[in-house]
C-alpha cells in the first residue's frame, strides 16, 4: 500500500471521529450506535478512496476532485440513509476537500 493510502486513510478515520462527535452534539440522543458507527466508516473509506488516486499537479485541481469525490462517497451514505443528514452530506464534501488538500501538500510524488 503507498504512502498515499495509509494517510488518506488515517485522515479520513480521524474525520470520521470528528463527524461522530458534530453529528452527536447536533442530534443528542436521536443517532443509534450503528448509525454512528457508519458515518465514521464512510469517512474512512472516503479517506481511502481520495487516497487511491494518484496525485495530480495542481491544488486547484485536486480541491475540485476532492469536491467531487467527497460528493460521491458522502452521496452514498446520504440516500442510504433515505436524505436524512444534510448537514452530514455537506461536510463530507468540504472533508473531501480536506483530505485531497493534506495529500496534495504532505505526500510528494515519487
Amino acid at each position: 500500500m503507498n504512502q498515499r493510502v495509509i494517510v488518506g486513510i488515517i485522515i479520513g478515520a480521524l474525520l470520521g471521529v470528528v463527524c461522530i462527535v458534530g453529528a452527536s452534539l447536533r442530534m443528542p440522543g436521536e443517532l443509534s450506535n450503528v448509525y454512528l458507527f457508519s458515518f465514521w466508516l464512510n469517512r474512512l473509506l472516503m479517506g481511502l478512496v481520495i487516497g487511491l488516486f494518484p496525485r495530480l499537479t495542481s491544488l486547484k485541481i485536486s480541491i475540485i476532485r476532492g469536491i467531487l469525490l467527497g460528493a460521491l462517497v458522502s452521496f452514498a451514505f446520504y440516500s442510504a440513509t433515505e436524505f436524512f443528514d444534510f448537514t452530514g452530506f455537506i461536510a463530507g464534501i468540504v472533508y473531501g476537500i480536506i483530505i485531497e488538500s493534506v495529500l496534495y501538500l504532505k505526500i510528494k510524488k515519487h
